[in-house]
């Protein structure tokens, strides 16, 4: 289950990144419900899709 995390406070490598407008809504709705930075919360979504994501070996 995704839960809320910041141990990513301290990031700091920028990058460019583009969003759909609906995509973009969803994710800052959340991050403002839960009171953390849009950013905090993209870098937790992508490490949970990381950690979750099927290897070729399975």
């Amino acid at each position: 289950m995704f839960e809320i995390d910041n141990k990513f406070k301290n990031a700091n490598l920028p990058r460019t990144i583009r969003f759909t407008d609906d995509l973009f809504e969803k994710l800052n709705k959340i991050s403002s419900e839960n009171g953390i930075s849009f950013n905090l919360l993209v870098l937790q979504c992508c490490e949970y899709a990381l950690k979750n994501m099927k290897s070729d070996n399975n």
